[in-house]
């Protein structure tokens, strides 16, 4: 059992102190939302639990570690599962082992009713039954109103702890049904402490310089930093990524995932609409952006991102995808303005 990052292990210890049937937590990417989700679910069904939490060495957490609890149904995406070796069910697998389909983004709606079914079967344990659901905003609607009345009027001993980075997709009916707490922002002394650590643990330990642009690169997200410490992003690449970007220059991007690429656009778009206004820049060096557009063309830009967003892992031609992007955001940082700043 891998041990929480000090953020999370204290809001833990909060939640566990609170009673409901239901918990969705809530807020952006990065702040350990699957971590502490997994937790809550691993105290709650643990044989000998503590006010930390789980003790991870009974056959409880055992269980856990090797994903075989019988009294845990993890709802995930069958990308998401297999990334992180939760089992599909054995039709889905053979579905996808036989290339019937691919393995879905999305929670289905099959998945959703095997939870319901779950609901109704005699614990194995003694202690609870446990559904966790994550990212939640990946159910659909018709996922989503499958398990609504299972979390509306759950059967016996069942808990329910949603985990979502997207709390304005979800039904409202859903968000009603829960009590909704939200993620913790980590002091940026301790998430870089943690973000040094378990880079190091990795094999990729950072100077001081490097882990604070990692940081930086993620918004202060620490999950989402680590991510970039996987990638060995240097401090020297990523301060001078705008103006390559504004001269055209793809290099540094052509190699990473289209959404990574879409990411670092979004990105830079902020930060320059956050300088446009006099407010401080999150992700790159202010002092490294190119002159900001006029408010309308970033104003725009940040439109177009938005939609972009929404279909960027969907099939297309990468290639062409990619040269739009760098052709688009040539013009549009091509259209400094000398005007003053918006107030």
């Amino acid at each position: 059992m891998t041990a929480l990052a000090p953020w999370l292990q204290a809001q833990l210890q909060r939640l566990l102190a609170q009673r409901g049937h239901a918990l969705l937590l809530s807020g952006p990417s990065g702040l350990g939302q699957y971590d502490l989700a997994l937790a809550l679910a691993r105290a709650w069904l643990c044989e000998q639990p503590t006010a930390d939490g789980a003790c991870g060495v009974c056959g409880s957490c055992h269980a856990i570690d090797v994903r075989t609890h019988a009294d845990l149904c993890v709802l995930m995406p069958e990308t998401l599962s297999l990334e992180l070796g939760w089992p599909l069910d054995e039709s889905a697998q053979k579905d996808i082992d036989d290339k019937k389909r691919k393995a879905s983004k999305l929670i289905r709606v099959e998945a959703a009713r095997e939870a319901v079914a779950f609901t109704q079967f005699t614990r194995s344990r003694g202690r609870t039954k446990v559904i966790l659901v994550y990212p939640a905003e990946r159910m659909n609607i018709e996922s989503a109103n499958t398990l609504l009345k299972t979390l509306e009027e759950p059967v016996g001993e069942v808990r329910f702890v949603l985990a979502t980075e997207a709390a304005h997709q979800l039904l409202p009916t859903i968000r009603s049904r829960c009590q909704t707490h939200a993620m913790v922002w980590p002091d940026p002394a301790q998430a870089l402490a943690w973000l040094s650590q378990e880079a190091a643990v990795k094999g990729k330990a950072p100077e001081p310089e490097q882990a604070s642009t990692w940081l930086q690169a993620a918004g202060g997200r620490p999950d989402d930093a680590l991510a970039w410490a996987s990638t060995g992003l240097q401090t020297a690449t990523w301060a001078q990524l705008p103006q390559a970007l504004a001269r055209g220059d793809w290099g540094t991007l052509s190699g990473w995932p289209p959404a990574q690429q879409l990411a670092v656009l979004q990105k830079l778009c902020h930060d320059l609409m956050a300088s446009a206004s006099g407010a401080p820049t999150r992700f790159f060096p202010a002092d490294q952006l190119p002159p900001a557009p006029r408010w309308a063309v970033l104003a725009q830009w940040s439109r177009e991102l938005m939609s972009t967003a929404r279909t960027v892992e969907h099939p297309y031609n990468a290639g062409l995808m990619q040269e739009a992007w760098a052709a688009r955001t040539r013009q549009v940082l091509g259209n400094a303005s000398s005007a003053p700043r918006r107030a």
